[in-house]
């Protein structure tokens, strides 16, 4: 299921709402261990967990970016900042699984929106895969979303010639 495009008072927001038949403390692992972090976001980094800490981004040639943490609340909330944007997971008990709701607020639709939010969603299906115990190929599966989430954005009167 794509996300759910809304405007919010200062842009935008992409919310997935997903399940997962793992439990909260399985997924939280997911989002705070690095080792289980490199596997469905290579180059991502929790440095610091908490209300304090940041998370870091790999860019290339030793140059890392940094993500401060915005919001947590241990096993249920991340929050940190995404560069301009914003990306907020919430995790809750759901029967035998959890439900994960991941926000990416965004202050603006650019062209590289749709290629980002396709990333986020192929981010979840691959975390998901890995608590599944099987994998995903990630560039096929970015290439079968992105074209839907472009023709998303464009279908809300984007333009990105």
């Amino acid at each position: 299921m794509t996300a759910e495009i809304t405007k919010n008072p200062t842009g935008y927001n992409a919310t997935f709402d997903r399940y997962f038949e793992h439990s909260p403390e399985q997924v939280w692992a997911m989002l705070t261990d690095n080792q289980k972090i490199h596997r469905w976001f290579s180059g991502l980094q929790m440095e610091e967990e908490g209300e304090s800490g940041h998370l870091t981004l790999e860019m290339g040639h030793g140059k890392k970016k940094e993500f401060p943490i915005t919001d947590y609340k241990k096993g249920e909330i991340l929050a940190f900042e995404w560069g301009e944007d914003h990306v907020r997971f919430e995790l809750g008990p759901d029967g035998q699984g959890t439900r994960v709701k991941m926000v990416e607020t965004l202050p603006d639709i650019t062209g590289q929106t749709p290629k980002d939010v396709a990333g986020w969603h192929v981010a979840l299906d691959i975390m998901e895969a890995i608590l599944d115990g099987h994998g995903i190929e990630r560039t096929s599966e970015w290439e079968r979303w992105y074209p839907e989430y472009k023709r998303l954005f464009e279908s809300m009167g984007v333009d990105f010639a």
